[in-house]
């Protein structure tokens, strides 16, 4: 176990619990206490996971989200939130954050949800079936290469944008429930809020579609979640 975390937060006292625990497992660990740092360090070192706190001193979590997120759309970033921020944690999401975590916290709790999202990453990254491509009109999704194209336009997708993608895309015409895209996707020990798959869906409507508003790809299901449409692959 080889992979580089990058925590985000001026607490210092939390900071040094999560260091040790996380170095205990077999992490590397990068600190960095505000959002400048934090852009510079990841540029430089190139973390596998990012752990950012929303309440920073200058450059607040949740820009350092909007940057990190247009610079590397692959890479996992797990928030820090406030129990009283539900605003942020929407935004949070919004921006791309793959998951949150709401203070106060156990170490275990967080640890356990750090450990679920690089687990994903990997399944959905190195246990592959051999190479295929998808093709539902002018949408086709290279699922080895994790790659999305628009006609010749590469679509940029976060982690768990394209693992959304790429389940409802493997079952076309059947309509989905929200939980059972969350145990799918995110995981049985996804513990936020169900909420997070309509924000994914709706980013994904905005990078794929014509008109988000009259979606041609990813329906939804009334009373029930979303079913993926569109030509069947060729």
């Amino acid at each position: 176990m080889n992979e580089k975390i990058l925590i985000v937060d001026d607490e210092k006292s939390l900071v040094e619990s999560l260091e040790y625990a996380l170095k205990k497992d077999g992490y590397q660990v990068l600190v960095a206490g505000n959002g400048l740092e934090a852009l510079e360090k990841a540029r430089e070192a190139k973390p596998d996971l990012v752990v950012l706190d929303v309440m920073l001193p200058g450059m607040d979590g949740l820009e350092v989200c909007r940057r990190l997120r247009n610079e590397r759309a692959e890479l996992p970033i797990l928030l820090l939130t406030a129990r009283d921020e539900e605003i942020d944690r929407v935004v949070g999401l919004e921006l791309g954050a793959d998951d949150y975590v709401t203070k106060p916290f156990s170490l275990r709790e967080l640890t356990a949800r750090i450990k679920a999202q690089l687990r994903r990453l990997h399944l959905f990254s190195n246990n592959e079936p051999p190479p295929e491509t998808m093709q539902f009109g002018p949408l086709r999704i290279a699922s080895f290469r994790r790659e999305v194209f628009r006609g010749e336009r590469k679509v940029e997708l976060t982690p768990k944008e394209f693992d959304l993608l790429l389940y409802l895309a493997r079952h076309p015409d059947h309509a989905m429930s929200r939980d059972l895209l969350i145990e799918r996707v995110w995981g049985y020990d996804f513990c936020g809020d169900g909420k997070i798959v309509n924000v994914t869906v709706q980013r994904l409507r905005e990078k794929l579609e014509d008109d988000p508003r009259n979606p041609s790809f990813i329906a939804t299901v009334r009373g029930v979640g979303y079913r993926f449409d569109g030509k069947r692959p060729s």
